[in-house]
């Protein structure tokens, strides 16, 4: 086999699996991760894994343009979302549990003979990035070879996204509004997305101050940033910008696998 391919592997029969892992070129596999975690009252409680899902498959298909063979596994859709955890509906993990769900799918993904293995990821809380920057070290330190991890929280990263995604007002709002619009156009409540004010709060200083939760930081309906000026074209650049993160992170680390997997 020469072209690239790419499918989500859950709906393929194992021998079909055997077959694509006979590939000569570069084997990709693709783990989104996301939450199941409020996003305001105007977006779904799936929004990071959604976005996970929608930027690994987007991966995938560049990758297999370029003569790769990538597998997107479903998706991990629980992690640490604590800060969350008083609005209906959010579902949050340990970070001890979190880290061995990844570390192990990881690892097991690993054995089947791919040459990489990708974490798409777009939860943002701290101890759930920790977290993940943690696997990717264990992976690392254990296997010999770098689990690659796009982390957009990285400034060399977050510089090249929007704004508001840099200034870290930015759950549920704008920035995360556009990308669902982008995804799943379907799910988000727009009248509902279109009365909310914009509500600016500094995370980063109200976290260092010692808050403990969204409510503690000001978020009393699970939102920051402003929804109302989410577009479904931003979320396309989004989309892509992430996308070019994912790309850029598997080819240098196929190019020099010695290097920092966190990238």
């Amino acid at each position: 086999m020469s072209r690239g391919a790419f499918f989500e592997i859950d709906r393929l029969a194992y021998p079909a699996v055997r077959r694509l892992l006979q590939h000569a070129g570069p084997k990709i596999a693709l783990l989104p991760v996301g939450s199941v975690e409020a996003h305001g009252p105007h977006l779904p409680l799936g929004t990071d894994t959604f976005i996970s899902v929608a930027v690994a498959d987007r991966a995938g298909l560049r990758l297999a343009a370029k003569g790769m063979v990538c597998l997107r596994f479903p998706a991990i859709a629980y992690g640490v979302t604590d800060w969350a955890a008083m609005f209906a509906g959010t579902t949050s993990i340990s970070a001890a549990t979190t880290a061995a769900m990844v570390f192990e799918a990881c690892r097991a993904i690993a054995t089947m003979g791919f040459d990489r293995v990708v974490i798409t990821n777009a939860h943002l809380e701290p101890a759930h990035i920790a977290t993940l920057r943690g696997v990717a070290k264990r992976f690392a330190d254990e296997l010999g070879q770098p689990l690659v991890f796009p982390d957009k929280t990285r400034r060399h990263a977050a510089a090249r996204l929007t704004e508001e995604f840099r200034s870290g007002s930015c759950h549920a709002g704008q920035y995360e509004g556009s990308l669902v619009l982008a995804i799943h156009p379907e799910l988000v409540d727009l009248p509902a997305a279109r009365r909310l004010p914009a509500h600016v709060v500094p995370l980063h200083e109200r976290i260092a101050a010692g808050a403990r939760d969204f409510v503690e930081c000001g978020l009393p309906d699970a939102y920051c940033g402003d929804p109302a000026a989410a577009s479904r074209d931003e979320g396309e650049r989004s989309l892509a910008t992430l996308t070019d993160l994912v790309i850029e992170a598997v080819d240098a680390s196929l190019a020099a696998p010695a290097t920092n997997p966190t990238t």
